[in-house]
C-alpha cells in the first residue's frame, strides 16, 4: 500500500518523525559523501566527514547548497546515482543562467507521486474525483507531479497541460472535473473565462490545488468566490523533486511538510544562523530519501515561518507558512525591501483585480517604482478625474504598506496580458 494511504505516517508522533529523520539523514550523508564529489569537497573544506553527522542535531554543521552550486555543477555534478539507474530528468525554466537539472530514479518518482497524492487527499480527493491538471507538462515539474499523484489516488486524470483555455473549459464541463490543479494566476484567468462564457452553473469543481508562484490570501478568497471551491496551496521545488514537498489541509493555515522525506530549517538569510521555531527567515530543505539528486541543506530563498501548533486535521508534520517573499527575488528600491506580494495585498484590499504589473527602473541614478493596475470591469470609468482620484488613493495605500512612493497608473480592463503559466509580475529594467 502506498505511503499516503497509511495514516500513521502523516499522524506520527514527534518522536517517530525524529527517529525516521535521524536514521535517514545519517544514511543520506554517507550516500552523498560516497557519490557526489562536489559536495564531499564542501564537507572537507569544513573538516567534516560522515561520522560527524549522527542525528538531526548535527545538521547545522553541514554546508549549504545554493542555486549557484547547482548551476556550477551542471549537468551531472550533483547526481548521486549512475545514469543507468536514472529514469527521468526535470528542469527549471533557465530564465537566468544555466538551467537546473534534477535527476530521478524510479524510486524517487514513486516517492514524489506519493507526496503529491497526499496533497490531493488532503484537498478531499478520492478515486471518485476527476482531476484536471492544467500545470505545464514536459520539463516543468507541475504537470508530471500532480498527474502522478492523481493516478496514485485513483482519480480520473485529465492531463490538460496549460493553455488552450477554450478546450480547458470544454473538458471541465463535459467531463465534470472536480479538482483543478494549476497556477493561481491561471486559475483566475479560467474563472474570468468561465464568467464570460456563462458557464458558472455548469462547473462541478469542489477544490483547487494551486502553486508554482506566490499568491496572497486575498487572491485565494477571490478564486474561491469566483469558482465556488476551496483553494489549497501546494509547495515544491524542482531541486527537491517538485510539487508535494508540502501541502495544505482543510485548515488552510499553512502547508504540512512531508517530514518523512524532507527536513526543514529556517535560517537568518544574512548570517546562515538557524532560527528557532516561529521566527521568520529563509527556508532550507534537506532531502533524506531521494536517491539520484539528494540535496543537503538547500537554500530555497523563500521567506516563511515554521509551526508545530496542533492541527485540527490530525496531521502532525510541521507546517510552513505561505512564502512571504524571497530573499533573492526581493526588490530593493531606494534601500527598502519590497515584495510583490505586499503590492498585491494592497490592490486586492482596495477592490482591484489581481492583474497588475510592477515596473522598476533607474532614472538619474535613482530607483523608480511604477505599478500598472487594471481597472475592474464593473468599475470602468473614462472620467480622467475619477481615475486620477483612484490613482491617488492607491498611491497613499502603497506608501503606507511599503514606506516609499510608488507611481500608480490605472489601465483599462484586460489590457495587461493574461498568463496561462507563471504570471510575469515584475519587470526590473535595472537588470536589462
Amino acid at each position: 500500500m502506498a505511503n499516503y494511504y497509511q495514516p500513521e505516517i502523516e499522524t506520527a508522533s514527534r518522536e517517530q518523525i525524529l527517529a525516521w529523520q535521524n536514521e535517514r539523514l545519517v544514511k543520506q550523508v554517507q550516500h552523498v559523501w560516497d557519490n557526489v564529489p562536489y559536495y564531499r569537497a564542501k564537507m572537507e573544506e569544513k573538516g567534516l566527514t560522515p561520522a560527524d553527522i549522527q542525528s538531526v542535531d548535527d545538521l547545522h554543521k553541514l554546508p549549504f547548497l545554493t542555486k549557484a552550486d547547482l548551476r556550477d555543477a551542471y549537468p551531472y555534478g550533483l547526481c548521486a546515482m549512475p545514469l543507468s539507474e536514472c529514469v527521468r530528468i526535470q528542469s527549471t525554466s533557465g530564465t537566468t543562467g544555466r538551467r537546473v537539472v534534477a535527476f530521478y530514479t524510479q524510486h524517487d518518482l514513486d516517492l514524489w507521486e506519493d507526496c503529491c497524492a497526499r496533497a490531493i487527499v488532503a484537498a478531499g480527493g478520492t478515486k471518485e474525483d476527476v482531476v484536471q491538471v492544467a500545470y505545464g507538462y514536459g520539463l516543468f515539474t507541475g504537470g508530471p507531479g500532480l498527474n502522478g499523484g492523481s493516478h496514485r489516488v485513483g482519480c480520473l486524470t485529465l492531463p490538460m497541460s496549460s493553455g488552450n483555455t477554450e478546450r480547458q473549459l470544454q473538458f471541465m464541463t463535459d467531463l465534470e472535473a472536480t479538482i483543478l490543479c494549476c497556477t493561481p494566476s491561471y486559475a483566475q484567468y479560467l474563472a474570468e473565462s468561465i464568467e464570460e462564457a456563462g458557464l458558472r452553473d455548469k462547473i462541478k469543481l469542489k477544490a483547487g490545488i494551486f502553486g508554482a508562484e506566490a499568491w496572497s490570501e486575498e487572491m485565494r478568497q477571490d478564486i474561491e468566490n469566483r469558482l465556488g471551491i476551496k483553494a489549497y496551496d501546494i509547495y515544491g521545488l524542482t531541486e527537491t523533486s517538485g510539487p508535494g514537498v508540502s501541502y495544505e489541509c482543510c485548515e488552510q493555515t499553512g502547508m504540512h511538510i512531508n517530514e518523512d522525506h524532507f527536513i526543514a530549517e529556517i535560517i537568518n538569510p544574512e548570517t546562515g544562523e538557524v532560527l528557532p521555531e516561529g521566527e521568520k527567515g529563509e527556508l532550507v530543505f534537506t532531502s533524506i530519501t531521494k536517491e539520484a539528486f539528494p540535496l543537503l541543506r538547500y537554500r530555497t530563498r523563500d521567506i516563511c515561518v515554521l509551526s508545530r501548533k496542533k492541527c485540527s486535521c490530525g496531521r502532525t508534520h510541521v507546517k510552513m507558512s505561505k512564502p512571504m517573499g524571497r530573499s533573492d527575488d526581493m526588490l530593493i528600491i531606494k534601500g527598502v525591501n519590497v515584495f510583490p506580494s505586499q503590492i498585491e495585498t494592497v490592490l486586492l484590499e482596495q477592490g482591484y483585480p489581481p492583474n497588475y504589473q510592477i515596473i522598476v527602473d533607474r532614472v538619474n541614478h535613482s530607483d523608480t517604482l511604477e505599478v500598472l493596475v487594471e481597472m475592474a470591469s464593473d468599475k470602468f470609468s473614462d472620467s480622467l478625474a475619477e481615475i486620477a482620484e483612484q490613482e491617488k488613493q492607491l498611491v497613499g495605500a502603497l506608501k503606507a504598506m511599503l514606506g516609499i512612493y510608488a507611481k500608480v497608473r490605472i489601465v483599462s480592463p484586460k489590457s495587461i496580458t493574461r498568463s496561462e503559466g507563471k504570471a510575469v509580475r515584475v519587470i526590473d529594467k535595472r537588470k536589462i
